[in-house]
């Protein structure tokens, strides 16, 4: 979805599909055929074809991803980043050429992104990466449902007579994710942030879909890649049709094998088979509610979120708190749009969703000590702003440095990793001046050394969460910089497909925050 900011008005912007048909959003789809890819709706309009395989949800690959990770798509492959590029630059053909925008030929086009509240940092370099790469002149990256609450405060600035609590509840198509935001007239504040990588609207797809196959008797091992995605696109359709008083809906199997039948499954069955997914949601709700004393309101945004049984669980509970968005999937993109705008005045303090630290020895060797750099809540620096610094200081005892920074989403009492573990590859600094232009470090032994070198770490945060480290030989005068993010190529390529990775239960422990 993509909104602008025109004078004070926050379009949603329509595209022009390749027969003839106007639509507010943009598929953001990958179809290889021969080894050529085609994207949007080129790749839409090839989902007929037997011959051409079409991927949808690539986000999902991001978080335990890095630039040249490599997918393979019908046998073809590229690196992620790559793939991600041409998305962007098809998008951008798109909003130039086929869209009711009026840009004029090379005039810069500047865009404000968002990415799950969840995305780890390496997913966040990604998405602006790509996006920079492709053309695009990236002014700001903020988290879905922070964007949202923009919407939201926009929307009812006029209602506002003090300062309230509101939950933005994002349901997907590929990720959920939960806000807690204060919003006092034009400025917002971001208290705490729940979301899960794996759930969204995609899995209602996919459970529909093998209710389907179950109905028709059909092995779901028998599909190709290509027809999984015919039927999970057929599911989502029907899906999409439901309304609360829907008994049942029918899956039209001919469109992903001519020779299928026709199946009918009960709405009751396939929403008993939803239901574990949306209270997965509800312990997150209850998480964020329990850390203020009164929220004004749950505002209910995302696709994913017009199933009925979403609206209805969520109003069990919450009875009139509950507001749905009536832009419900394009709140996001108005939202980034207000904030993009110089002339809104809107001031949102986003955070932190995870701790960012690196592995330490401690006790003489004997025990490694994680050590936060950033905790999960600090805010991060608005567009303009300097960027977060934190600075380290020590006396090597090693001849190399070995480095190896990990994420996650909560730490135990102890202060050691739990919850939501992104680990990150690694990197190796010289401490002993003889190897200060050595490459290859990471084939030279680690061991303990006379030398007592005065070493410096300081680490730069960006407004959109990307990271930087300086390391520096204080003594000797010499220091490298490194891009913090997944860099290695992962020994297996991603090959997208029908398997589908269940939610899994965040830990509770007593010190998250």
């Amino acid at each position: 979805m993509v909104a602008a900011a025109d004078r004070g008005n926050y379009p949603v912007v329509a595209f022009e599909t390749d027969d003839g048909g106007i639509c507010d959003w943009y598929p953001p789809l990958v179809a290889v055929s021969d080894g050529k890819r085609q994207f949007g709706w080129a790749a839409w309009a090839a989902q007929s074809s037997a011959e051409v395989t079409v991927v949808r949800s690539l986000k999902r690959f991001l978080s335990a991803s890095g630039p040249e990770t490599p997918v393979e798509i019908a046998g073809a492959i590229a690196p992620l980043s790559t793939i991600l590029r041409e998305l962007a630059a098809a998008l951008l053909t798109a909003l130039r050429e086929q869209s009711n925008l009026e840009v004029p030929p090379g005039e810069p086009f500047e865009v404000m992104l968002a990415v799950p509240a969840g995305a780890n940092s390496n997913q966040r370099f990604l998405t602006v990466e790509a996006f920079r790469s492709a053309g695009f002149d990236v002014i700001g990256l903020l988290n879905e449902p922070s964007a949202a609450s923009v919407e939201y405060g926009h929307s009812h600035r006029e209602k506002a007579t003090k300062k309230e609590a509101v939950l933005v509840y994002d349901l997907g198509g590929g990720t959920f994710d939960a806000s807690l935001v204060t919003l006092d007239d034009c400025s917002h504040a971001v208290i705490a942030t729940e979301g899960l990588a794996t759930l969204g609207g995609d899995d209602f797809d996919h459970l529909l879909a093998e209710q389907a196959l179950l109905a028709a008797g059909v092995s779901a091992s028998d599909l190709t890649q290509a027809e999984w995605f015919r039927l999970e696109e057929e599911a989502r359709r029907k899906k999409e049709s439901l309304h609360p008083n829907s008994r049942r809906l029918t899956i039209d199997l001919d469109l992903v094998r001519p020779e299928w039948p026709q199946v009918h499954v009960p709405v009751a069955e396939f929403y008993a088979l939803c239901e574990p997914l949306i209270a997965e949601t509800l312990h997150a709700v209850e998480d964020l509610c329990a850390r203020v004393s009164g929220v004004e309101a749950i505002y209910v945004t995302g696709g994913g979120s017009e199933l009925p049984l979403v609206s209805r669980l969520l109003r069990d509970r919450y009875k009139a708190k509950v507001q749905r968005s009536p832009y419900t999937h394009a709140a996001t993109a108005i939202g980034l749009a207000i904030h993009a705008d110089k002339n809104a005045d809107y001031v949102l303090r986003d955070q932190f969703t995870r701790y960012f630290g690196v592995w330490r020895e401690a006790d003489g060797g004997a025990h490694m000590r994680f050590d936060p750099l950033f905790a999960k809540g600090a805010a991060l620096p608005n567009a303009g702003d300097p960027p977060l610094l934190e600075s380290r200081e020590y006396n090597a005892v090693h001849n190399i440095g070995h480095f190896r920074y990990l994420e996650c989403s909560h730490l135990s009492p102890e202060g050691q990793p739990d919850g939501d573990i992104t680990v990150w590859d690694e990197i190796h600094f010289p401490f002993d001046p003889a190897l200060a232009s050595a490459a290859g470090l990471d084939k030279i032994p680690v061991f303990h050394t006379w030398q007592n070198q005065r070493i410096g770490e300081q680490y730069r945060c960006g407004t959109g969460g990307e990271l930087q480290v300086t390391i520096a030989n204080l003594d000797a005068g010499y220091e490298r910089t490194y891009r913090l993010g997944r860099w290695g190529a992962a020994s297996q390529p991603i090959v997208p497909g029908r398997k589908r990775t269940p939610p899994a239960r965040r830990k509770k422990t007593s010190n998250s925050n």
